[in-house]
């Protein structure tokens, strides 16, 4: 632990002996200061440690005496780039401010990175592309054996929907709004798939669909589904948005 230099500048070895009073008073303040510093160094405990002030970091010389710690002052000083000076009568040291609020007072020279999906969102998405994939499957076993399609579909229709209405609620991301905007096209392509199957049905035209076997790989609409859906599920579980030609 450094000790300050107190001493004033005037005095001198021979001029020891015609001290003054004011001179005497210094002489006796620098002697109580090294008996303290004596004591104190005797009873602490003196670790070099790091130290935090005001965001600046840096090793620091700490003397623990009992319950307090004392750290040097020109230890403060040089962490925190501060300026120190000795006046006769006093000590100025003088702080910088905080790191964090001279970063935050500065424009930053680059915007943010646009963030990816937010975890909730992801969640919601993923559900919701999974009530689409059950009203679709649904749809396509019926078609494949020859069952007709009926007004039971709406369920599937409001489930879905359902799960919609949340990922809306969850998007909270320039990512989640784009990644939306594509669920909605794939629930509006299914939706509009199993209308025209329920109208077909009314016209008796469903059952073209079961007679030939590769209906549905002939059905553009289908197909233009399955494929959107194979693009959402592992672009939602990416974290990051990407688009897809068929999932508009």
């Amino acid at each position: 632990m450094r000790l300050f230099n107190l001493w004033p500048a005037r005095s001198s070895c021979a001029s020891s002996f015609l001290m003054n009073d004011r001179s005497k008073r210094v002489w006796l303040t620098v002697v109580l200061l090294l008996a303290f510093a004596g004591t104190a160094l005797a009873q602490g405990k003196q670790q070099n440690k790091p130290l935090l002030i005001n965001g600046y970091a840096g090793e620091a010389n700490i003397l623990q005496i009992e319950d307090h710690e004392y750290v040097d002052i020109r230890d403060l000083a040089r962490i925190t780039n501060g300026s120190l000076s000795f006046q006769e009568d006093f000590v100025m040291l003088t702080l910088p401010a905080p790191k964090s609020v001279t970063a935050a007072a500065k424009p930053s020279a680059t915007p943010p990175a646009e963030p990816g999906f937010s975890r909730e969102f992801v969640r919601a998405g993923i559900e919701a592309m999974a009530s689409m994939r059950e009203w679709r499957t649904t749809l396509a076993v019926l078609i494949r054996n020859g069952y007709p399609v009926g007004d039971g579909m709406s369920a599937y229709n409001e489930r879905a929907l359902d799960s919609l209405t949340l990922a809306s609620a969850a998007a909270s991301t320039p990512s989640d709004q784009s990644g939306l905007q594509l669920l909605t096209n794939e629930f509006n392509n299914v939706e509009t798939w199993s209308d025209n199957l329920v109208s077909a049905r009314n016209s008796m035209d469903a059952a073209n669909y079961a007679i030939t076997d590769d209906a549905l790989a002939n059905d553009p609409l289908f197909q233009k589904i399955v494929r959107c859906g194979q693009f959402l599920g592992p672009m939602l579980a990416s974290g990051n948005f990407e688009d897809d030609p068929a999932c508009h």
